[in-house]
């Protein structure tokens, strides 16, 4: 194993030596290169201040994306490019295409959130480069500005969108993905620096390898979550790996009637097939976090770390996932709802990893639809998550599973609400009888999100929600005119 970091920038292989493993990418920018254009706002993922553009080498050349340099350590840049504010430099006396709409549009005051908007709007000129709203505005979400106002830094993604010279487009250079193809031939990374050490496999065998020697370790992935535990927590981690350079973790595919998703698939690579075979799934996606989140964090990850309030396992186990665990002495297969047993604890054996999750496909005659409540609408944590996956037989419910995150200390099935429902008509009354058994399911805990009769309270109109949308298209008009439906 090489135990220096080697990454791309300015065109050049950079090669670290005694790499802290659990150092920031931002601290190391601002501290130790002086690149401070890059700011710090948050440490932990939500203002955007800190966002750089990685590239990562694909068999189409080179896909760019925005991350939160704040909490990306520094050893995963190995093998990628790394593009910060100060690389968008003017050519032949012009400024950059991003930085030119910036000024021109007046998008910033105080210039604190400029860095990271400029970053968030290169990657997606060297991407879908959209002018749609809807498009700009998942873009931007994940930069905060507390006193520009977003009309103008809209107004200048738009106008990169329409008026980006074609010759600007040219970040894919040759000799950038010729360096890139050299360190992918590089062998795996293992730093150790005073005892505290970083692994990142390049196959799943090095995996279970590693993790049979060394099974305390810390799993990495997106480090959306494990990278607030060293900012935040401040905690010291002694031995990591990454799974990030794992190939065969980052497939995802239909496989006869499931959809199978690599357990090192972002949110970002997963939103498009989710959309198309679960429909309600990918606007659930949508509303994880930020594009910078999106882009660094894993399905995988969002069901290992074992939250109460993740937002993916309700839908998951809603659909009837099964997850698949391996180690070195082989894998196995389990239903997701099993892999949470209570608060911080999961069916994860002392060696073991989450190697995949796969998604039955809806049949003809099934129903799905998931619900995400929080405070804000974009950018915030669910205090409520609910899924629904019914099947009908004529004016029936044959079958139905639901799913809630937020109501107890781990995702949790509705078992109770769906016997009420099972075998019955579909219908308000019905809905109404399922609601009541749906206070003998949970017993929810309040807390700086909600309290508990909210929860209790929303949970119930989330399944009347459900009547409402898969049945009488004018019941929900109904039901909100009488004041039913108080879910948010």
């Amino acid at each position: 194993m090489r135990n220096t970091v080697k990454f791309v920038h300015n065109g050049h292989i950079r090669e670290l030596e005694n790499v802290d493993p659990t150092t920031t990418l931002l601290n190391f920018l601002r501290y130790e290169d002086a690149l401070t254009g890059t700011k710090e706002g948050c440490a932990e993922g939500d203002c955007g201040a800190c966002t750089v553009v990685l590239g990562d080498l694909t068999e189409h050349g080179i896909h760019y994306q925005a991350v939160n340099a704040c909490i990306q350590f520094l050893p995963m840049l190995d093998g990628r490019e790394l593009i910060t504010v100060e690389d968008l430099k003017a050519e032949n006396g012009e400024l950059h295409p991003v930085q030119q709409a910036l000024v021109t549009t007046n998008a910033t005051q105080c210039g604190f959130c400029t860095p990271g908007f400029a970053m968030s709007l290169f990657a997606e000129m060297h991407g879908k480069n959209s002018s749609e709203l809807s498009d700009i505005n998942n873009v931007l979400a994940g930069n905060l500005c507390r006193c520009t106002g977003y009309g103008p830094i809209i107004e200048a993604a738009k106008s990169i969108a329409g008026n980006a010279p074609a010759d600007k487009f040219t970040a894919r250079q040759k000799n950038t993905v010729e360096l890139l193809q050299s360190l992918a031939k590089e062998s795996s990374l293992s730093l150790d620096l005073s005892g505290r050490r970083y692994f990142a496999p390049k196959t799943m065998a090095e995996l279970s390898s590693l993790l049979a020697q060394h099974p305390a370790a810390i799993i990495l992935a997106g480090a959306t979550d494990i990278g607030l535990w060293v900012t935040k927590q401040f905690r010291e981690l002694e031995t990591v790996i990454y799974v990030g350079q794992i190939e065969a973790l980052k497939k995802i595919c239909v496989e006869k009637d499931h959809l199978v998703i690599g357990a090192g698939v972002t949110y970002t690579q997963a939103w498009d097939l989710l959309q198309e075979h679960f429909g309600d799934f990918g606007e659930l996606v949508r509303r994880v976090a930020s594009t910078q989140i999106r882009n660094s964090g894993t399905i995988g990850g969002n069901i290992a770390n074992g939250s109460p309030i993740g937002d993916t396992p309700p839908a998951l186990i809603a659909l009837g996932a099964t997850l698949t665990l391996s180690s070195k002495d082989g894998s196995r297969d389990i239903l997701l709802e099993d892999f949470f047993i209570q608060y911080g604890q999961q069916d994860l054996k002392a060696g073991e990893f989450v190697e995949k999750v796969s998604v039955p496909l809806l049949k003809n005659d099934g129903i799905f639809k998931c619900y995400k409540i929080s405070k804000r609408f974009d950018q915030d944590i669910s205090a409520l998550c609910g899924a629904f996956h019914m099947q009908m037989d004529g004016t029936k419910v044959l079958d139905i599973r639901i799913c809630y995150g937020g109501m107890a200390g781990t995702p949790a099935r509705a078992f109770k609400t769906e016997q009420a429902l099972i075998g019955m008509e579909w219908n308000l009354k019905s809905v109404e009888v399922a609601m009541i058994a749906m206070a003998a399911d949970f017993t929810p805990l309040s807390d700086m999100r909600a309290s508990q009769e909210y929860r209790m309270m929303t949970a119930q109109n989330l399944l009347k929600k459900f009547y409402a949308e898969t049945s009488d298209p004018k019941a929900l008009t109904r039901l909100v005119g009488q004041g039913s439906l108080s879910y948010a």
